[in-house]
C-alpha cells in the first residue's frame, strides 16, 4: 500500500474485534515508525502510553464515557507530551550531530524554549498530532484500522496513568481489527473552502 491510498482509505473506526491480539513485533514496528515523526529542534517529545492491563482499560473506559474501543481495539495508545522534553539533557538528541552544530543549538534551543510556557505546550501538541497520524497511516499499511480520541475526561485519565506534572494529555489513538466499516463521509469542504492563497482577505 502506498502513502497515498493509506491516506485516501483510513478512517476513524470505533468498532473493533475484542479477541484479535496484536503481536509485539507489530507493536514495536508501529512505535519505531512512530518515532520517525518529526519534532521542532529534534527533541523527540512526545511519550506513549501503551495501556495492555485489561483492568487499566476498563477504567480508561470508564473515562472516556464507555466508549467501547478503548477496551475492543487491540491496542491502546495515550498520547502524552513531555512539556520539558527540551531541558532534560538536551545533548542526547544531537549526539550524532557534529561538535560546531552541538556548540551552536544547544544554547539556542535553550534560549528558544526557556520561560515559554505556552510555547512548550503548543509544540507538544503539535509533536503528538504528527506522531498520531504516523501510526494511522502505519496501522492502514499494516492492515489494521485506527482512530484518534479526544472524547474522554483528562483529568480522570490523567490520574489513571500517573501523568507527571510536566507532561501533558494529548489524545489517544486506539489500532486493531475493524469490525464495522465508516459511515460515508459526512462531508468535505472544497479545496476553495481551505487553501487560501498568500494572505487572508
Amino acid at each position: 500500500m502506498n502513502v497515498s491510498e493509506a491516506i485516501e482509505t483510513r478512517r476513524s473506526i470505533k468498532a473493533y474485534d475484542a479477541s484479535h491480539r496484536m503481536s509485539e513485533a507489530e507493536i514495536e514496528k508501529l512505535m519505531t515508525l512512530a518515532m520517525l515523526s518529526p519534532t521542532a529542534w529534534n527533541i523527540q517529545n512526545w511519550r506513549f502510553v501503551l495501556v495492555k492491563d485489561p483492568e487499566q482499560r476498563k477504567k480508561l473506559r470508564a473515562a472516556a464515557w464507555d466508549q467501547a474501543q478503548v477496551t475492543d481495539a487491540s491496542l491502546l495508545v495515550v498520547l502524552t507530551a513531555d512539556l520539558k522534553a527540551w531541558d532534560k539533557t538536551p545533548s542526547r538528541y544531537w549526539k550524532n550531530a557534529p561538535q560546531p552544530v552541538q556548540d551552536y543549538i544547544l544554547p539556542a534551543m535553550h534560549q528558544f524554549y526557556e520561560g515559554r510556557e505556552q510555547l512548550q505546550r503548543d509544540e507538544g501538541m503539535r509533536s503528538c498530532g504528527m506522531a498520531a497520524m504516523t501510526l494511522m497511516l502505519a496501522a492502514q499499511e499494516m492492515g489494521y484500522q485506527s482512530g484518534p480520541m479526544d472524547g474522554f475526561d483528562f483529568d480522570a485519565v490523567s490520574r489513571i496513568i500517573n501523568l507527571p506534572t510536566d507532561h501533558a494529555l494529548v489524545m489517544f489513538v486506539v489500532i486493531g481489527r475493524g469490525i464495522q466499516a465508516a459511515p460515508p463521509r459526512a462531508g468535505s469542504l472544497s479545496l476553495n473552502d481551505v487553501v487560501v492563497l498568500d494572505t487572508f482577505a
